[in-house]
């Protein structure tokens, strides 16, 4: 059985012309994860992340010998996905029983790529659903192309839907074209290359952090996000960012203030409006961070 699996990725875009040729899959505002069962429970992330420990809820669902792709989510009171919640569980390699109970997470199977020693690569993206859904494991159903879905889930307030081919196979760790996401919401990764410091009652502390995305040049400063977290939050990335600090500024291009100057490790999520003519995020509201993204991967 192959281990650890490379999840297939989607590139960003609008949903397809032809859609007849597409199902449609809500976007799921968590992280991607893939099950490896063979006598007993593996949880990987990309680039091989170990999360069997850290979402010990996951379990084998009766299954012998299978490869799982989905996605980790943590719902809230209205059980929709809230990547906030799921912010409190992302970082904790082996949470206690209060932050189980307290920020469960629950486990959305969308692929099957690998079944009682069959690999299932090859196989029509239509034809891996069809076995996926008769194992019955929970697995949120895929819509016809020329369905209302992308406005059904902007109503709700979710992230928006992935279009997939119904004849595409399983490419592991390749972004192919034949996978489409549409956002209802426009997000992106940044880098973390320092933060400015806080007054007032955020004094001491972070005030708001410095977004960077790698581009020719090196890392370049696309503006700074003091909106969208909580007091808890903002201890948190203190704690994570202080020994990361250094002494000079970590991106090619002048950064106005005095500020703190880290590594740039860590990538965070952000939602905004636009990009300025100054090649600036207008509006960024913190999302959270994405250790399940690389640095260099973040890119303009």
């Amino acid at each position: 059985m192959p281990y650890p699996v490379e999840p297939m990725l989607a590139v960003p875009g609008e949903l397809p012309s032809a859609r007849d040729h597409y199902g449609l899959e809500v976007k799921w505002d968590g992280i991607r994860a893939l099950i490896h069962l063979d006598g007993g429970v593996r949880v990987t992330g990309r680039h091989g992340a170990e999360y069997t420990r850290r979402y010990p809820e996951i379990s084998g669902f009766g299954i012998k010998n299978a490869v799982i792709d989905g996605e980790v989510v943590a719902l809230d009171p209205r059980g929709r996905p809230s990547f906030i919640r799921l912010q409190h569980r992302m970082h904790l390699t082996d949470p206690e029983p209060a932050m189980l109970k307290r920020y469960p997470v629950t486990y959305l199977p969308f692929d099957l790529l690998y079944l009682d020693g069959m690999p299932l690569f090859d196989l029509p993206y239509r034809d891996r659903r069809a076995l996926l859904d008769e194992l019955d494991i929970g697995a949120p159903p895929y819509f016809p192309g020329a369905s209302d879905l992308l406005t059904a889930t902007s109503e709700q307030g979710l992230e928006g839907v992935v279009a997939k081919r119904l004849d595409s196979p399983y490419r592991p760790g390749v972004r192919s074209p034949w996978w489409v996401k549409v956002k209802n919401l426009t997000t992106r990764e940044v880098v973390i290359g320092g933060w400015k410091p806080g007054k007032g009652r955020r004094a001491g502390g972070i005030g708001s952090l410095l977004m960077g995305v790698f581009t020719e040049r090196g890392l370049t400063y696309v503006g700074h996000v003091g909106t969208g977290f909580t007091e808890p939050v903002l201890d948190d990335l203190y704690a994570m960012l202080r020994p990361l600090e250094v002494p000079h500024s970590p991106f090619e291009n002048p950064v106005p203030w005095r500020n703190r100057w880290v590594r740039p490790d860590l990538v965070g999520e952000v939602a905004y409006t636009m990009w300025t003519d100054e090649q600036r995020l207008r509006h960024p509201v913190w999302r959270g961070l994405r250790p399940d993204k690389l640095p260099a991967e973040v890119t303009r």
